[in-house]
């Protein structure tokens, strides 16, 4: 596997349905996040192994940015085809990957922290590996 680099994420069209979250890339194929995620107002602690996915939406929640934290298996080019980013977190560092949404790393951890009215759209985080898939909507802490 060669070296990878971070990229940043394009606008991708995305539809918030009962049954879950889907994401249209750019090269028009699409992944579809299953169930409801479930709604925490505190940081996002991804169980360590796990694939870690961050969306944050437009105010009008039909198109977003997806970041993919520390994915070392994606291919540059093929993130540069669907529009999705990359960004990768040294073990305790924090970085800012959209106004009001921040990663760090733990360990083997990756946390997700978001000020939704700093986000100015709603944050999803997604979290899975061969085993499961869970996924959380940071909220502001009245809701």
């Amino acid at each position: 596997m060669g070296k990878r680099s971070e990229i940043s994420p394009d606008t991708l069209r995305i539809a918030l349905e009962p049954e879950g979250v889907e994401v249209e890339y750019l090269d028009d194929r699409s992944v579809f996040y299953h169930g409801v995620p479930e709604k925490t107002s505190g940081p996002v602690r991804a169980p360590p192994g796990t694939q870690v996915h961050v969306l944050v939406t437009d105010p009008t929640e039909t198109e977003g940015v997806m970041i993919y934290v520390n994915d070392r298996k994606t291919a540059d080019e093929i993130l540069r085809n669907t529009g999705v980013g990359r960004v990768l977190v040294e073990t305790d560092e924090e970085r800012s990957i959209f106004p009001g949404v921040t990663v760090q790393r733990s360990g083997y951890q990756i946390e997700v922290a978001s000020d939704p009215s700093a986000a100015r759209g709603r944050v999803f985080v997604f979290a899975e590996d061969e085993r499961a898939e869970r996924s959380w909507e940071i909220v502001a802490a009245s809701e």
